[in-house]
């Protein structure tokens, strides 16, 4: 499947991440920062539709789903199952599952393998760029500008509950 393949699908691909300047997003399989800001923009924006997830990122969220989300699981353990997930074993089969739901936009929500997958299909990307340095072993890949155009940004100063300040980010593929 090929990025052409991806607009075969009745819904937009999309990814969305917490990255630092550095595009760490995790380090030994969970997020090193707390910022309760982008955790209600990342349930505002994925809000009923299905997310397209890591068996590890899905651990990594203490292993239950998300209300008000369909989850798709991809793992390559072939026994795993967890209650409310759908599982599959390859990107391919999370597309044709997340079709069902009949949804105008689907979210990759990771990690960093799932990520690295899907790039060639993602059409946009919500992107909150967190402005600090934090040490980190897992990364999102680079958004080249000559392939991205950044379509919205909102800032958010840190405040006594965000220890960093943040921007939200849309980023649309260039056709």
């Amino acid at each position: 499947m090929n990025q052409d393949a991806a607009h075969l699908f009745p819904f937009r691909i999309s990814a969305i991440v917490a990255a630092t300047r550095g595009n760490v997003i995790g380090k030994d399989n969970v997020m090193p920062w707390h910022l309760p800001a982008d955790l209600k923009y990342f349930k505002q924006t994925t809000w009923g539709k299905p997310l397209i997830m890591g068996r590890k990122t899905f651990e990594s969220m203490g292993g239950k789903a998300l209300p008000g989300r369909p989850h798709i699981v991809i793992t390559r353990q072939m026994q795993w199952s967890a209650p409310d997930v759908e599982v599959v074993h390859n990107l391919s089969d999370a597309f044709r599952a997340a079709a069902k739901y009949q949804t105008s936009e689907v979210f990759v929500t990771g990690g960093a393998d799932i990520f690295q997958q899907a790039w060639a299909y993602l059409q946009r990307i919500y992107l909150t760029r967190i402005h600090a340095d934090i040490e980190g072993n897992r990364y999102f890949p680079h958004i080249d500008p000559h392939e991205w155009q950044l379509i919205r940004e909102q800032y958010h100063e840190a405040d006594e509950k965000n220890p960093y300040a943040m921007s939200f980010q849309v980023w649309e593929r260039k056709r």
